[in-house]
């Protein structure tokens, strides 16, 4: 498969290490002597609080909202009963004994580098909102429906752009190519946004379709009447204006806006978040081996973004819920015609760049949903409903175990027969490899104290 040159100034993979010292820490504290406020103290030692030895440094999630089939990708029951056998051939993979859809043909070729667990459950079965919240958030709160909401607990991309930002003038966290309704014309899902940490840690939605001829950034774009100089000037007169402010707003309310200021200028100015945007750069062949559609390409953004520095990015696989892996009907005619050909050539393209541009053993790349589909079939045009109480997803690079199938489903795949995960293992594994710990305390705006992930444990068996 043709490949292109890795960017320009890419990013180069390195250690966790913590942003301050515990001298500096201690210095830190000292200051509080001196009048400085709790949530600053707070956050310095958010910042300072990154566990050193880390196995991942970026992290891109494929999230298949709607809830993909696993009995028709991942656990193929050949010998279950009409009714509950799909209409899908098992096809045998890289990794001896191990079977998947005869529609994922790629990435059966890569299953040596996965973890695939096939015994997940939570407690969501009707709210897609809910059932998407605790698969990113790993806090499950029960049949609760509804949009984002400023008191969610954030995205592990906000996360991670507030304890483990970018080295370089990147886009910290982006979520492409929509932001998830809750049904067509319904409000935004949760899990996705910065929630109690503020808008500040809300990812750079890109909005654009990236297969599209025209597509760019305007966000990241200079307007025509405004050159380098003239921002230059710009962030001259904000300084001159620094004193008012703080006199204004008060030391919290100045940093916040001198961060954004700073934030946004050096987005508008940097070389690396502009070539990263630039996808007409990538060669044909490559282009057509992702697919050339809004989510092939989406990928490919996302591998040139974690290539620039980009600490996560999340494809967002639906306009809505409804929209494509949530097949009540047509179940298996939309996975064969559209859903598994779009993934197999998107994700296992992105698994193979990765690998060879030296990225993978340092981005962790997570394919899950909100969960899984009933193993009995539906009247409507063959298709499997809701169904959390035991599904399956897929994980590799950034320190997981490579070659590895965890617990198993019973033998038509409602419920796990053993070793059952929840979504919040799977978010606490993933936030320890990216070097923070799940179990730490995190703070809202008014210092308030919350858990990362409240339940869950790292799980071992996952890791290399």
């Amino acid at each position: 498969m043709f490949r292109s040159p890795p960017i320009a100034g890419a990013f180069q993979p390195v250690g966790c290490q913590p942003r301050l010292s515990r001298r500096q820490v201690l210095q830190v504290g000292g200051l509080g002597l001196m009048g400085v406020s709790l949530p600053r103290l707070l956050a310095a030692q958010q910042v300072s609080d990154v566990a050193a030895q880390c196995r991942a440094d970026a992290c891109v999630v494929l999230f298949l909202d709607g809830g993909p089939s696993h009995l028709d990708m991942w656990d193929l029951k050949p010998n279950a009963p009409d009714g509950i056998r799909g209409e899908f051939k098992p096809i045998a993979t890289s990794l001896p004994g191990y079977q998947v859809s005869e529609h994922m043909p790629r990435l059966a070729t890569q299953m040596h580098r996965w973890t695939v667990v096939r015994s997940m459950r939570h407690g969501v079965n009707n709210a897609h909102a809910a059932a998407v919240y605790v698969a990113l958030t790993g806090h499950d709160r029960g049949e609760i429906g509804g949009g984002t909401q400023p008191t969610d607990n954030p995205s592990p991309g906000s996360v991670l752009a507030l304890l483990r930002p970018p080295e370089r003038p990147v886009v910290p966290h982006v979520t492409l190519p929509y932001i998830t309704k809750e049904g067509a014309g319904g409000p935004p899902q949760p899990g996705f946004f910065g929630g109690y940490l503020g808008s500040a840690y809300d990812p750079l939605f890109v909005l654009k379709d990236p297969n599209a001829a025209d597509f760019a950034v305007p966000e990241l774009t200079l307007l025509g009447d405004v050159s380098l100089e003239r921002l230059s000037a710009r962030r001259a007169l904000f300084g001159n204006l620094d004193k008012q402010l703080l006199a204004g707003a008060g030391r919290d309310g100045y940093d916040a806006m001198d961060s954004f200021q700073r934030k946004a200028l050096e987005l508008l100015t940097s070389a690396d978040s502009q070539r990263a945007f630039r996808l007409a750069d990538e060669p044909d062949p490559v282009r057509e081996a992702y697919g050339r559609n809004i989510y092939g390409q989406s990928v490919l953004l996302a591998r040139r973004l974690i290539e620039a520095g980009t600490r996560m990015v999340t494809i967002a696989w639906a306009p809505d819920a409804n929209a494509t892996w949530d097949t009540h009907g047509s179940n298996f005619a939309s996975l064969k015609n559209t859903l598994l050909p779009q993934l197999d050539a998107a994700c296992s393209s992105l698994v193979d760049d990765l690998a060879e541009r030296g990225l993978l053993d340092r981005t962790l790349v997570a394919v899950m949903g909100d969960f899984g589909r009933t193993p009995k079939i539906n009247a409507n045009n063959a298709g499997r409903d809701h169904w959390n109480y035991c599904y399956s997803l897929m994980l590799c690079g950034g320190g997981i175990r490579p070659g590895y199938v965890h617990g198993s489903s019973d033998s038509i795949g409602a419920f796990p027969a053993s070793a059952p995960l929840t979504p919040a293992d799977i978010i606490s594994t993933i936030y320890h490899q990216l070097g923070i710990r799940p179990d730490r305390e995190m703070h809202d705006r008014l210092g308030r104290p919350h858990r990362l992930v409240p339940t869950g444990d790292v799980v071992p068996a996952l890791l290399a």
